[in-house]
Order: C-alpha cells, then sequence, then structure tokens
C-alpha cells in the first residue's frame, strides 16, 4: 500500500500549541503526531506516503528533512488554501497517480493525523481487497455528531447528523445501521479519477454521490482496537494518560 495523511487543518481545537506549528507536530509524549502516524504506516510495509500541509507548511517540510523523512519517500502536497479531505486527496492524486510509480492494484490508506489508534491496517486491507470495494472506511459503533449508515451487507447508503434528525439516503435499504467514521480509510486509486467534484469539499460527500451510483463502499468494524480522535487539548491529553497503560508497540 501506499498512503495519504491529512495534516493540513488549523488545529484550532488544539491552540495554543498549534499557535506556532502544524498540528502534525503537536507531541503526544515524546513523539509528534505526525512520527506516530508514520511509525504505524511502516507495520504494514508502507513506505510512499503524501502529507498534505497548509499551517506552517514550511516548518513541516523542514520537519521531514530534519528527520529524514522517517527514511521512507514523503511527498508534500501544499495547499493555497484549506481544501477539506476530498479537495485535499484529489489534489494530491497526481503523485499517486504518477506513471513511474502508478499501479492499479496498490490500494491507498488514508489517514488523518490526530487519529491514534491500534486499528490493524493488514487485516483492513484484507477486508478491502477481497471485497472489491473503491473505498473502505473504518468505522465504530459509538456515539457521535455525524453518522454514517451502512446496510447489512456493510455499503454505504446514507448519512445523519445526530440520532433524532431525518437521514439522508443514497441507496435504499429496509435495514440499517449507524456507524461513527474512524478517520481511517483505505481506497482504490480508481477512485481518485472519480472525484468530479472541484474546490473545496469533503471526502464523505464523494463517497454518498458514489454509493448511490452503485460503487461499493465498505464498512470495516473498527470495534476492537483502541481509537482516539486527539485534535483537542483534552481529548490529547486523555490519549497521554491511556499510553501509560497501553504498549508502545501497540500504537506503531
Amino acid at each position: 500500500m501506499k498512503a495519504m495523511v491529512f495534516a493540513a487543518g488549523l488545529g484550532t481545537r488544539l491552540r495554543p500549541l498549534t499557535d506556532d506549528r502544524p498540528k502534525a507536530l503537536v507531541k503526544l509524549g515524546d513523539r509528534t503526531l505526525l512520527e506516530i502516524t508514520l511509525e504505524r504506516l511502516c507495520t504494514v510495509g508502507i513506505r510512499h506516503v503524501v502529507v498534505n500541509a497548509h499551517h506552517f507548511a514550511d516548518k513541516l517540510a523542514d520537519y521531514l528533512v530534519a528527520h529524514d523523512s522517517f527514511g521512507m519517500q514523503i511527498d508534500m502536497s501544499r495547499e493555497d488554501q484549506l481544501l477539506d479531505t476530498g479537495g485535499g486527496l484529489k489534489n494530491a492524486a497526481h503523485f499517486f497517480l504518477d506513471k513511474k510509480n502508478y499501479d492499479p492494484d496498490e490500494p491507498i490508506l488514508v489517514h488523518n493525523v490526530d487519529i491514534v489508534s491500534t486499528i490493524d491496517f493488514a487485516r483492513m486491507e484484507e477486508a478491502h481487497r477481497g471485497s472489491q470495494a473503491i473505498a473502505t472506511l473504518a468505522v465504530q459503533k459509538r456515539v457521535t455528531s455525524r453518522y454514517l449508515l451502512f446496510d447489512e451487507h456493510r455499503q454505504l447508503c446514507g448519512r445523519r447528523l445526530g440520532p433524532e434528525t431525518t437521514a439522508e439516503m443514497v441507496r435504499p435499504s429496509r435495514n440499517v445501521d449507524s456507524f461513527a467514521f474512524c478517520g481511517v480509510h483505505i481506497i482504490s486509486p480508481r477512485l481518485l479519477s472519480k472525484l468530479t467534484e472541484d474546490g473545496v469539499f469533503s471526502i464523505i460527500s464523494s463517497y454518498m454521490r458514489l454509493s448511490g451510483k452503485g460503487e461499493k463502499i465498505r464498512a470495516f468494524r473498527a470495534d476492537e482496537y483502541y481509537w482516539r480522535d486527539v485534535g483537542r487539548l483534552e481529548e490529547l491529553q486523555k490519549a497521554a494518560n491511556d499510553l501509560k497503560s497501553l504498549s508502545r508497540a501497540s500504537v506503531r
């Protein structure tokens, strides 16, 4: 696999830590969030990573140079304006579609830099390849402000804001189940040419559109794994406490 790490956000929920650095360089224990993510990607043999950047992009570039890109091939996809997840992925697509390195059968793992988890990427890749989905999304059964809805075949069929609002459905289904997205997904390279939206847009909106057209957007149940969004100060501290009881190897 190759990988895309979303690291361009302003990190406003992590202020004052992000007043002078990108959120990717905020530390959790003795490692930056970017280092933790890259080490996790290495566990499944990923060596080519694209990292998007906007907020303090030069500091992020200098950090990678100073650490010799952690022994990986890391390309930076700079954004003059924040493009959100879909726009960010589309903006970086040329790195994955380069003729010298392009492999239509090699999946791309997409990972938010402010997510810390023990999700088994190898198992997730196996599930992705086995289903021949265009995208496989790690999800958990937990409370969230935004739910993704999947049918009995684990196919994306809708979404809903909060537990009581009306669902937005793109595929008919008698039985749907609600899950929280984990900010970790695996995509097929063929998805990239299907991102017809322009400018700033969410990848979830693209997934909804594509699912409605019959593309396979599948769920990977990640309930058994540790997961935390550390994009807020209080969650960063909780994760620091969690890591005291978790072995370092489990988040690598």
